[in-house]
């Protein structure tokens, strides 16, 4: 496995010379295949049949199952190639299937930044509103001026300026949410503003966030989940076909078969491609393959790397504590999904993820 972080720490980024490419526009496919909303069943596809090495599948499965993994699938034009699942000695669990709930962690950040789209499309919200057009004054302790520059766009792209150097990150009160820069000067992953993203949501369309995201989505296409607060997090648990099923729908640009869920465009293309200039690898929540360098959680400064250098350039990614992941590669129509426990000490476990795709890509190869 590479050493990614060890050698990201000493190469502070002054300035890139790599051009900044947007994602390529995923090209709808008129046969992609979509599991039925009101069943269990799911078409799928041998390894064999795709040519894959079913010796070097055997290595990905030793790989996945060393580092805490308890489910894992790739889907292939919308059908199963693989789908496994491990049980979890360390918690006891003696099986993981298909029909266990398992949290997404800031994975479910991607299912916000869509609930966001939703909301806009529906003429609920704009993201150019400032935030306190939802939360009301003084949700910060900002003074009202710094306050009424944060948008809910802000919000999307982790820039809002609040002073990340709180004693919690995750603290939504007022008191926890200070100014350090104006909105929009400054990218850090801080999770409290992301968190409020819900409560902007609900107090927009009048209903709870749970209610909002079951109705615009998981109805729609066959999802399960449900927000469970935790402390001050609202974190998303479902199936692992659950997530899917979303990564499918992302990959087909907000289509599910026939039915067209999001249709604003402008706002998709803009959710999966580069939102700001000071971290070319985040979008609207999701996370930017292929874009040369990156600001990962944790840090203040660009690292000159890609999210997954052995990974598709055009990969993005919702990615969550313990390595909870949700791939989704365009010009491949693949859709990877991993969860299960932390398979190393790493805030962000970009090692186990980019050295599972160092692995995705012989077996595929």
């Amino acid at each position: 496995m590479r050493h990614i972080l060890p050698f990201f720490l000493i190469l502070i980024l002054v300035g890139c010379d790599k051009e900044n490419n947007q994602v390529p526009d995923p090209v709808v496919i008129e046969d992609l295949y979509f599991p039925p909303i009101n069943a269990e069943t799911w078409s799928s596809v041998s390894p064999n049949s795709l040519g894959w090495d079913e010796v070097v599948l055997n290595e990905l499965y030793d790989f996945l199952l060393t580092n805490n993994t308890r489910a894992f699938i790739i889907l292939k034009d919308g059908k199963i190639v693989i789908e496994k699942y491990w049980g979890n000695n360390i918690t006891n669990t003696k099986s993981f299937d298909q029909n266990t709930n398992w949290y997404w962690a800031s994975a479910g950040k991607t299912l916000t930044a869509f609930m966001v789209g939703m909301a806009q499309q529906e003429g609920l919200l704009n993201i150019e509103d400032k935030t306190s057009d939802y939360l009301g004054k003084n949700w910060t302790s900002m003074s009202t001026d710094k306050e009424d520059l944060i948008t809910i766009k802000h919000q999307l792209t982790m820039t809002t300026g609040l002073d990340f150097r709180a004693s919690d990150v995750h603290c939504t009160d007022p008191e926890c949410l200070q100014y350090k820069k104006d909105a929009g000067t400054q990218w850090f992953y801080h999770n409290a503003p992301y968190t409020l993203l819900g409560s902007v949501v609900s107090n927009a369309a009048g209903v709870t966030y749970n209610q909002f995201t079951n109705t615009r989505l998981e109805q729609k296409i066959g999802m399960s989940g449900q927000w469970i607060r935790s402390g001050y997090n609202n974190l998303y648990w479902s199936k692992p076909r659950d997530a899917a099923r979303f990564g499918l729908l992302i990959l087909n640009k907000g289509k599910w078969d026939n039915q067209v869920i999001m249709s604003d465009m402008d706002y998709y293309n803009a959710m999966i491609n580069t939102s700001q200039d000071l971290n070319p690898s985040y979008g609207y929540l999701w996370w930017l393959n292929g874009k040369g360098t990156v600001i990962y959680p944790g840090l203040t400064f660009p690292i000159i790397t890609d999210v997954a250098p052995n990974a598709p350039s055009d990969l993005f990614a919702a990615m969550g504590k313990n390595g909870q992941v949700i791939d989704v590669v365009p010009s491949q129509n693949l859709v990877v999904v991993r969860m299960g426990e932390a398979p190393g000490d790493a805030l962000v476990p970009v090692e186990f993820h980019d050295a599972m795709w160092e692995i995705i890509g012989r077996v595929m190869d």
